[in-house]
């Protein structure tokens, strides 16, 4: 994971030595990643070092285009984490949902854009096309001040394992929601319901979801993340029909304000269905044209803004229409007797099943490396590949099997994971990448120590709350109430 001696003074000579070159990874395929002596075509891409430029070529094999990354970003931004926002607004209350969620979209968005910028920097520094997200932080620590470098490999280590939690988790909400989903579906479309158990539905879905992961990169994820993209947008406008039909006036029932003690549910909810930040750079590293990800039309803005808005829409109606009988995915509170709903909630079902291989993606992209490495030769690369992908399945399958209940699930990843990597690295990494900048008036350390505050909050008081939640389920069971057609 180290990325050399940060002596640069031997790439001022004007030629590019490999030696040099960190291991990249996470950041694209190595399969994919080629031709560093090629010049690039764009300025974007050129990558000065020294006294003279050092130019080097993300020369790609498979690339995305700037339509297909917005693609990717929308499908890996809404997923069932916009489904659980009306539970979100229940936690804090549906007008400081309404006031506190386009605020911790800001805030969240602000750290993606962070990533991006110091990624890009510490490209130049290193002389690489391109770094991932554990790697950037690596180089941020060895470039940064002498007495941070010793803390480098560490840091890297510790990003990876919140990346591998989080996507992991991910996957594992899933593993949830499809069989919930289907579940519900069928057994009202059938006079005397299917006979199979929510264990039985997971078990039916482990030998699909394992086929779709078995697709090998980003290239041709796009087709499938399109479909899912078109199902999932077709469903999202059913179920605001289902939430806006017979909407009552808001009362007592829906608060302005919840509670102080349910906030941290609240933030660790939302926090997790605006993490998508393990994606932005393996998605940045793969486009045609990366300069094309940032500004204020760019790719990430435009993938955001929609993204906020309906996770804001999602979750005041939704909560509007159901009160506290919300559940962890607003498609559970559908009329389960309804043609309609029914199709919802199997189109939804559909949508999340061709998320997984995309939300594993960052997963596999850090695990294959190195487990193919205790072999030789292509074909015995090829068997250990997709061995570890069939065995991360299974584990994701295991530990749904174990915890069934989506909320717990969400509030869960989203205090621990999520808020380490949406809101406390990013500011810290800019801030060590270009010290002894601090910026005009302090405000580079002050917004980084205002945001790694407000993440050690979040990350505090979410894991407390979730993990008494936990314990309160297994204690007293499934609160919910029982499933009627």
């Amino acid at each position: 994971m180290s990325l050399g001696s940060s002596n640069t003074s031997s790439s001022s000579k004007g030629t590019h030595d490999a030696n040099v070159l960190p291991r990249i990874t996470p950041a694209v395929d190595i399969s994919e990643q080629d031709g560093y002596n090629m010049p690039f075509t764009t300025e974007d891409d050129r990558i000065t070092q020294g006294k003279g430029p050092e130019i080097i070529k993300r020369n790609l094999k498979v690339s995305t285009t700037n339509n297909e990354t917005l693609v990717h970003i929308l499908k890996g931004m809404i997923g069932s984490g916009i489904l659980a926002m009306p539970q979100a607004f229940m936690n804090s209350g549906i007008w400081t949902g309404v006031i506190l969620t386009p605020l911790l979209g800001v805030v969240c968005i602000h750290s993606m854009f962070l990533l991006v910028k110091t990624s890009k920097e510490l490209c130049k520094r290193a002389g690489v096309p391109a770094l991932s997200y554990e790697e950037s932080a690596v180089a941020a620590f060895e470039y940064g001040p002498k007495n941070l470098r010793k803390y480098a490999k560490a840091v890297g280590y510790l990003i990876t394992t919140f990346l591998l939690v989080t996507q992991t988790g991910f996957c594992c909400v899933y593993f949830v929601f499809i069989p919930q989903n289907l579940k519900q579906a069928l057994d009202c479309m059938t006079t005397s319901g299917t006979g199979i158990s929510q264990l039985g539905f997971m078990a039916i879905t482990i030998i699909p979801v394992m086929l779709v992961c078995y697709i090998p990169n980003l290239k041709l994820l796009a087709p499938v993340s399109l479909l899912a993209s078109v199902i999932q947008f077709i469903s999202l406008f059913m179920i605001l029909y289902y939430l806006v039909r017979d909407l009552p006036m808001v009362n007592e029932q829906v608060p302005a304000f919840n509670s102080w003690s349910t906030i941290p549910l609240y933030l660790s909810t939302a926090v997790y269905a605006f993490e998508g930040i393990g994606l932005i750079l393996p998605l940045e590293n793969k486009m045609k044209t990366p300069k094309a990800i940032g500004g204020l039309n760019g790719v990430l803005n435009t993938g955001m803004s929609i993204t906020l808005c309906l996770y804001i829409t999602v979750g005041f109606f939704g909560y509007l229409a159901y009160g506290n009988d919300v559940q962890g995915s607003i498609t559970l509170n559908l009329p389960p007797r309804e043609g309609l709903a029914q199709a919802v909630k199997i189109m939804m079902a559909l949508s999340i099943f061709f998320t997984y291989p995309l939300m594993m993606y960052v997963t596999f992209e850090i695990g294959v490396p190195v487990v193919t490495r205790i072999v030789e030769g292509k074909k015995k690369k090829l068997l250990v590949e997709y061995i570890f992908r069939t065995a991360l399945v299974l584990l994701t399958f295991a530990l749904a099997a174990a915890i069934p209940n989506i909320g717990l699930f969400i509030s869960l990843i989203g205090a621990v994971s999520s808020s380490a990597l949406a809101v406390i690295f990013p500011p810290i990494m800019e801030a060590i990448t270009f010290w002894p900048d601090k910026g005009k008036y302090n405000y580079r350390i002050i917004k980084a120590v205002l945001m790694v505050v407000f993440g050690l909050l979040t990350f505090v008081t979410g894991t407390i709350t979730s993990v008494q939640e936990i314990i309160k389920f297994f204690v007293n069971g499934e609160e919910s109430p029982p499933f009627e057609c």
